[in-house]
């Protein structure tokens, strides 16, 4: 049992997490026992040899989202878009297994509230990419904007190139890796979840992080509020070299660099303490 005990406490420093969350406010969304297992109500069964294509050139956001979710009633598995045109809120709620090519760059809110679809960018994206995503990979081969992964969920998300400020704000699961720097305030107010950044870190690194894990393999500017180093175990080292091997990511001199940084735990019962305490943690 306390080998087990121990298990359980260094996989939660590692920011993994098997309870449930509990609150008023939770809905239980699936029914694991009833046939379809995790899959939604109006989900489509999709054949991914099956490939579809888009062309976005003429069309409006709107009209390409409702395209994607036509070939998908069809059964295409697999769908190339083409000509994004960097347009705004493309590839959004997508609630289903598909694999999707987006051959260019996308706008704002790009592949937000998606579940299950993998994802690939050859481009770039704008703000705010992945917002709320709960499974499946998005992968993007160049630069990303701000709020990179804003509230994710689950899935992994990853940028290849360096991405902006607030990366990863309100972080409630899944894993983001970036493969060069992020911005200011990045891991801002992160309650779950595993942020990896093969380069540089900004201002104010996981201010206010609830719980969570973040590794930085370059220099980071300065920590936020209850943001605190922590001890990179062997079971971290394994874990970093097999996530950044699945997507080529593994820095040439490998992971033995990385810092991690959890957090103080100083702000779990802020409300509770007292005004001159308060002040002494902030």
């Amino acid at each position: 049992m306390a080998d087990m005990n121990t298990q359980d406490q260094a996989s939660q420093e590692m920011g993994l997490h098997t309870e449930q969350l509990s609150g008023r406010n939770q809905q239980v969304f699936f029914d694991l026992d009833a046939e379809g297992g995790f899959a939604y109500e109006d989900s489509f069964l999709v054949d991914f040899n099956k490939r579809g294509e888009v062309d976005a050139a003429d069309m409006d956001a709107k009209q390409v989202n409702i395209r994607i979710r036509e070939l998908m009633a069809e059964g295409y598995g697999t769908i190339v878009l083409k000509n994004p045109g960097a347009k705004h809120s493309l590839a959004v709620g997508i609630l289903n297994k598909l694999n999707l090519i987006i051959e260019g760059s996308l706008g704002y809110f790009g592949c937000g509230l998606v579940d299950g679809p993998n994802i690939r960018i050859k481009g770039r994206v704008g703000w705010s990419c992945a917002e709320n995503m709960m499974a499946g990979t998005l992968v993007i081969e160049k630069n990303a904007g701000s709020t990179f992964g804003a509230a994710i969920r689950g899935g992994d998300l990853v940028c290849k190139g360096s991405v902006g400020s607030r990366t990863g704000i309100d972080m409630k699961g899944g894993t983001i890796l970036v493969g060069g720097d992020t911005g200011a305030f990045s891991g801002f107010m992160m309650q779950r979840g595993r942020m990896v950044v093969c380069g540089n870190a900004g201002k104010n690194l996981g201010d206010s992080m609830y719980d969570g894990t973040i590794f930085i393999g370059g220099e980071i500017q300065d920590l936020g509020v209850d943001a605190v180093p922590g001890e990179l175990t062997d079971l971290d080292r394994q874990w970093l070299t097999r996530k950044l091997s699945m997507y080529e990511m593994v820095p040439e001199k490998g992971v033995d660099h990385f810092t991690k940084i959890v957090a103080g735990k100083q702000l779990w019962n802020y409300d509770n303490l007292e005004p001159t305490e308060k002040k002494i943690i902030l």
